[in-house]
């Protein structure tokens, strides 16, 4: 159940990119979070681009944005669902998810965030989740019982 936030500087990416960008990533987490395929697994899913204006986004002091992409992604996971390889294949994927949306003109250039959000302090529906909760709605393959 990702919270995912992506911030982009504004006309990095023209609207079917942004479609299909919402799109690749949400595939990526859902896979390597190991969300269940029913439909209401997957609607745990979210993710969000925000554009922030170019002149407003500097990388070492210099506004790159006619050679490269900066992309910020912050995702939020509930603590436990992820071990340090998956940790690992998530990054690489979400970097490739993005990269397949990029204009290939230009280098992208991600700093992606995995933040563990602490058992109980996660907030869904008007109450607080526990990660059981988690694993029964998202239907986590690697932590169901019995594996």
């Amino acid at each position: 159940m990702p919270n995912i936030l992506i911030k982009v500087p504004t006309g990095a990416f023209s609207e079917p990119q942004r479609e299909l960008l919402l799109k690749q990533v949400s595939e990526a987490a859902i896979a390597h979070e190991r969300i269940g395929d029913d439909p209401r697994q997957r609607s745990l899913c979210w993710v969000l681009i925000e554009e922030v204006r170019s002149a407003d986004w500097l990388c070492g002091g210099a506004n790159v944005q006619a050679q490269a992409i900066p992309c910020i992604v912050t995702v939020m996971v509930p603590a436990g669902v992820l071990d340090e390889q998956m940790r690992s294949e998530y990054v690489l994927g979400l970097h490739q998810a993005i990269e397949q949306c990029a204009d290939q003109g230009r280098m992208l250039m991600t700093s992606i965030q995995l933040t563990d959000i602490a058992d109980g302090t996660w907030g869904a529906n008007g109450r607080l989740w526990r990660l059981p909760d988690f694993t029964r709605a998202a239907g986590y393959a690697h932590l169901q019982p019995g594996v």
